[in-house]
């Protein structure tokens, strides 16, 4: 009997696994399943905290909902009944120290229209005028391998670019606009501009698209993120899952692998799909022929602070949802999620719930990284006071690093991984790379993922029979 073990107890390893019970009950398939997991719990980046009547998601908070992949899942396992979507409302930027809102006819702060343009508060009537070369300027050297920044600052100008739409951008994406392609962000700009002639005719166009999908965006659970993660476990059949356990080595073993694990135990597998951050799979391999692959692929590192207070949310801005913060403010944190607004199921009395980031792109990360929860709560605070004016104690405080485990996709990204993955399919077949490291950061990305490898290997072994 063929054997498949997935390192890893995130989203993407449980979506593999999901996927080969069911092709192995569908085709009758002769395959030993076992998932090894080092932390105690499942679920990698997905981690719910229910504290003080607060339902916290320390990790990813939602999942896109039009990805192909989510609902599909979140209807085979039964949860439909159990999704939330997130609230609406405005967005803000925190610049020149205040809150500006954020245009509504925007996506990721590019105007779907002039009257968009117009309205902001961000830019001023010189950049609003650069901007509208959009509708008279060609695109004739981009193309979807192109920096983002450079195709937006070329037809929008700089001031729009960095004062609007990088610090959005940057904020969902973790990176340097000038350093993230197209391909992997908004491709869909390069169509925009030849078919309509202007990026913001482009939108125009295609409102409404925009617009529907602003609503019921994003969905969660009603007792969180969780839900999805502990489904996942109930349903499994036939698949040994090990918590707790450590993987420490991956050899060869005849036309097999051996998988030595931290208490001690081993086993052989003629499948194994590596279903951790690139660092792990690399130290794993041990191969030093792909390490020139394996170390152009970059992480980043985060903080996430919760604060729950014994104060109503109606305390927040009317309609707001949350800010991003500009470059140069006198704010320490990259953003804040008013999450009792945009998820009211996250606190069960509508009492005040505020969720801010501070990433390892921040000049003052360095320092935040060493010091104590107390600290940074105290800098959250800080943050809270000064834009938002609350000056009470908070009540809840949870504070969760994501160290070295936020992947950066760049320009050559792509690249990296095709030569990756023709290597490693030449030297060990049968191994697989899987997750957010390298084929898309968003939870549906990796469900996908998890199902394309659990095809291969399904197809794989049945060709073997």
């Amino acid at each position: 009997m063929k054997k498949a073990v997935v390192i890893g107890g995130g989203i993407t390893g449980l979506s593999a696994m999901h996927y080969l019970e069911q092709m192995k009950k569908q085709h009758g398939l002769e395959l030993e399943l076992e998932l090894v997991e080092k932390d105690a719990q499942l679920g990698g980046k997905i981690r719910t905290v229910q504290k003080g009547g607060f339902t916290m998601e320390v990790g990813a908070d939602s999942i896109v909902a039009r990805h192909a992949s989510v609902l599909p899942l979140v209807e085979e396992l039964g949860l439909n009944e159990r999704m939330v979507y997130n609230g609406t409302g405005i967005s803000y930027l925190y610049t020149d120290n205040k809150l500006h809102a954020i245009p509504k006819d925007t996506v990721f702060g590019i105007p779907m229209d002039r009257e968009a343009l117009f309205s902001s508060t961000l830019v001023s009537d010189e950049g609003k005028e650069r901007a509208m070369k959009d509708f008279e300027t060609t695109n004739d050297r981009f193309t979807k391998d192109s920096s983002i920044g450079e195709f937006l600052e070329a037809f929008l100008g700089k001031e729009l670019v960095d004062r609007q739409i990088a610090p959005v951008l940057s904020g969902v994406y973790s990176g340097s606009l000038r350093e993230l392609p197209l391909a992997s962000t908004l491709p869909y700009l390069i169509d925009y501009k030849k078919d309509y002639g202007s990026i913001i005719k482009g939108f125009e166009a295609n409102k409404e698209t925009f617009q529907g999908a602003a609503n019921k965006k994003f969905i969660s659970f009603d007792e969180g993120m969780a839900v999805l993660i502990d489904r996942l476990e109930e349903q499994m059949e036939t698949a040994r899952i090990r918590k707790g356990t450590e993987t420490t080595a991956l050899e060869k073993a005849g036309g097999r692998y051996k998988l030595s694990f931290s208490d001690g135990t081993s086993t052989e597998a003629d499948y194994v799909v590596l279903a951790v951050p690139h660092q792990a799979a690399q130290a794993l391999v041990k191969d030093e022929t792909l390490n020139t692959e394996f170390d152009q692929l970059l992480n980043s590192s985060l903080i996430s602070v919760y604060l729950g207070y014994d104060l109503p949310d109606e305390q927040l801005p009317a309609d707001g949802t949350g800010f991003i913060v500009s470059e140069g403010s006198d704010l320490v944190c990259n953003a804040c999620t008013w999450t009792s607004r945009k998820w009211p199921h996250t606190s069960a009395q509508h009492n005040l719930l505020v969720r801010l980031f501070y990433k390892s792109s921040n000049p003052a990360y360095s320092e935040l990284q060493d010091s104590p929860d107390a600290i940074i709560a105290s800098k959250a605070k800080a943050d809270i006071k000064k834009s938002l004016g609350i000056e009470e104690e908070p009540s809840v405080i949870e504070v969760t690093p994501w160290n070295e485990l936020m992947p950066n996709y760049h320009m050559g990204h792509k690249a990296v991984i095709t030569s990756l993955e023709a290597r490693l399919a030449a030297t060990y077949p049968g191994i697989h790379l899987a997750g957010s490291s390298y084929y898309g950061v968003g939870i549906g990305a990796c469900i996908q993922n998890g199902k394309d490898l659990a095809e291969q290997i399904a197809q794989a072994t049945n060709e073997g029979r």
